[in-house]
């Protein structure tokens, strides 16, 4: 390996390219605080550092693409400065097909999702010279804490309270990538969320692939609304949220809690995926459509005003235009807020990859495109009804659209935009809301 330059040597910085959901987010803050203790500074862009460091994700083949792209951009920029390094995280790593393509690659250190702790160790040794470094573990093991982290700005952080899914949804590859469930123990995560408190986070989310199976495994008997109310009494946390609920093992005791706690957010992500029982079946997700239905009933009964999000893909293998109309249907039925909605993608080792009947993905586009069309209606619908209505909100600072004006959340993740003075950023007010559109709000400061 060619040798530091001086200039190398003094600057000793890093750079952070995160794909992927929430849970990549909080690794990447772990990540970047691991390399600052070990005397690494943050570069603003990839070329000013020494060490870029990529931390992936791997749920759809898109994804993929987009990382490898920006792979084959970074090892040109290391051609003209050899002296750089070049790590690979994140689920990505943990597949054997990708490890294999990233030596052709000549990236210098792959790392697991499982084994993030292991990274200072190996910079160390490759800074050394002792590249390329592979240290992937294929099982999980006890979760290493606490960890160094490196927060960003504004008022609101992730939190991870779990690690790993139990539920082999034919199509997802997160078991295998992220391994199987642990609960992190509940004293470390209050410490952790009053430590935020301490600093002026006034807004925490919670977060695991699937929240509602938090406390299997503990030697405490502790279930995630237990959990929830123990948040609520940290001083200065104002807000609550978590991510992702499990429909199959949303409880009563959780609608009840978000019902009765007030620093509980009245938002809830909930994965439908599919609104067909067949299709629901092959993608072994464990509940029906008539399960799914009655639970965001009960939502909506227990929890005035409560926003529901949801993921959904078409496309599935065999999906029928009846299953897809079904899907449609259920749409219609439960109106959701928002939706993440996707073209199936088949991801090599799920069940669904083996599958028959995999679906023209001008099919799948044709589908994409109608859903869309029918979720964005509804939840312009749902926005519009909240017109001359005042609502609170957590001012997050500056808009990215319009940096004259001010974005915020409201309690049910509404970005609401309105004009105000900078001394209002971090402060809980309440809006009127004078305009709707299908993704955001816009209003005035309630007088």
């Amino acid at each position: 390996m060619p040798e530091k330059s001086e200039y190398q040597q003094a600057r000793k910085s890093y750079h952070i390219l995160t794909y992927g959901c929430q849970m990549n987010a909080r690794d990447s803050e772990v990540i970047a605080g691991l390399l600052e203790g070990c005397g690494y500074n943050c570069a603003a862009t990839p070329e000013e550092a020494s060490l870029i460091v990529f931390n992936t994700c791997s749920v759809r083949h898109s994804a993929e693409n987009k990382v490898f792209g920006k792979l084959g951009e970074m090892t040109a920029l290391r051609r003209k400065d050899p002296s750089k390094l070049i790590a690979f995280g994140g689920c990505m790593a943990q597949l054997p097909e990708v490890r294999q393509i990233l030596k052709k690659h000549k990236v210098d250190i792959i790392f697991g999702t499982l084994n993030i702790h292991e990274l200072p160790e190996l910079v160390r040794r490759a800074e050394e010279g002792q590249v390329p470094l592979v240290q992937v573990w294929d099982k999980e093991g006890a979760i290493i804490e606490p960890l160094p982290s490196k927060r960003g700005g504004g008022f609101s952080a992730f939190v991870n309270i779990m690690f790993g899914c139990d539920n082999f949804c034919s199509y997802c590859i997160v078991p295998y990538t992220r391994g199987r469930e642990r609960s992190r123990e509940a004293g470390g995560i209050i410490k952790e969320i009053e430590a935020l408190a301490a600093v002026g986070y006034k807004e925490v989310t919670l977060l695991g692939q699937n929240v509602n199976s938090y406390g299997r495994g503990l030697d405490r008997k502790l279930d995630f609304p237990d959990l929830l109310n123990m948040v609520s009494e940290v001083d200065g946390v104002e807000r609550i949220r978590f991510t992702t609920s499990h429909p199959k093992d949303l409880s009563d005791k959780l609608i009840d809690t978000m019902a009765h706690n007030p620093k509980v957010c009245e938002h809830i992500h909930v994965a439908m995926q599919s609104g067909s029982n067949r299709i629901l079946q092959l993608m072994n997700r464990g509940y029906t459509r008539e399960h799914y239905l009655e639970r965001t009933l009960a939502l909506r009964e227990k929890v005035p005003g409560v926003a529901i999000s949801t993921d959904i893909i078409v496309g599935f293998p065999g999906e029928s235009e009846q299953d897809f109309a079904d899907t449609l249907d259920m749409i219609e039925k439960v109106r959701f807020d928002s939706a993440f909605t996707f073209m199936y993608s088949p991801r090599s080792g799920t069940k669904a990859a083996a599958m028959n009947d995999q679906l023209p993905v001008e099919i799948k586009r044709s589908r994409l495109h109608e859903l869309n069309q029918l979720q964005y209606g509804i939840a312009l619908e749902n926005n519009r009804f909240l017109e001359g209505s005042c609502v609170e909100v957590l001012v997050e600072g500056p808009s990215k659209t319009d940096p004259h004006k001010l974005t915020s959340r409201s309690r049910t993740n509404r970005i609401i935009i309105f004009s105000g003075t900078d001394d209002i950023i971090g402060k809980t007010i309440h809006v009127k809301i004078t305009e709707a559109r299908t993704f955001s709000l816009f209003g005035e400061i309630a007088r």
